[in-house]
């Protein structure tokens, strides 16, 4: 039996002439931790909303448990894989609640509006991540780590009860990118639990090589639009890995907390670092 729910073969995606992925092949297993790792421009956002749809790839194909999803509706993809964006933009005075609500939104039916298990997944999507207490706050008054988990809340309502039982997937696009170090490590120890308790199988792109390399079974490294490696983090985050990758001079010592968990130390810029171009 195929263990992967979500996997992508031969992906190529180009914006105009210029080509972004290259020949990218990712397997997610069932109830995965991955972390997408590489530096900017490398194609990471790009790949990620190949994954769900939002991105027709130029070449190759993306399969969701055993089903082409170029061939799925995009209401039956949404239903089981949700993108947490890197900042969600709320023009109006929505409430946390509402913001939630708008997850379930690949669910109802047109004419026959919210029923109530779309309330009720809503209901569970703020008790899994801790959110009811903020329900009737409005979002835009909130903290960035409490947005955060707002939106990890409506995507985990977005995924919640399929009728077909099949678990959900969730991406992330660098869910801690504008958090304070606490609020980084709350919203990680919240997606670490949802996949260990509820399941919930995980692909986020990560900026910090810490942070995955503390948190993440899997660290998949993507640079230039090709997969470099992928591994456990003592496999992947090696010092000329990191240097040749990231073209930053590091020492890579071992957490003293974490076995297994390479720390990566930045060293002073001496110059010679290679520039890295900006991209999507």
């Amino acid at each position: 039996m195929d263990t992967d729910i979500l996997s992508a073969r031969g992906i190529e995606f180009a914006y105009g002439d210029h080509t972004i992925l290259h020949q990218v092949d990712l397997a997610l297993a069932r109830g995965a931790f991955v972390a997408l790792l590489g530096p900017n421009g490398s194609g990471k956002t790009t790949l990620l909303k190949i994954l769900c749809g939002i991105l027709p790839p130029r070449a190759g194909r993306v399969v969701l448990d055993a089903h082409d999803l170029a061939a799925l509706r995009r209401r039956d993809i949404a239903r089981r894989v949700a993108l947490v964006p890197q900042e969600l933009n709320v023009p109006f005075a929505f409430t946390v609640r509402e913001v939630v609500s708008l997850g379930r939104t690949p669910h109802i039916r047109p004419l026959l509006g919210e029923q109530r298990r779309d309330r009720l997944a809503v209901e569970h999507a703020l008790e899994l991540t801790e959110t009811r207490a903020l329900a009737d706050r409005y979002f835009s008054d909130l903290s960035g780590g409490e947005r955060q988990r707002v939106v990890i809340a409506m995507a985990l309502a977005q995924v919640h009860a399929d009728p077909a039982g099949l678990a959900p997937v969730l991406l992330l696009d660098e869910p801690t990118v504008h958090l304070d170090i606490n609020h980084q490590i709350e919203v990680l120890g919240l997606i670490h639990r949802l996949n260990r308790e509820s399941h919930v199988t995980v692909l986020a792109s990560m900026h910090d090589l810490n942070l995955a390399s503390l948190y993440f079974d899997w660290l998949v490294l993507l640079n230039e639009g090709r997969i470099v490696t992928e591994g456990t983090a003592q496999q992947v985050l090696s010092k000329e890995r990191v240097e040749n990758v990231f073209g930053a001079e590091v020492i890579v010592e071992m957490h003293p907390a974490r076995a297994g968990a390479p720390h990566i130390v930045l060293m002073p810029a001496n110059g010679n670092g290679k520039e890295k171009s900006n991209g999507r």
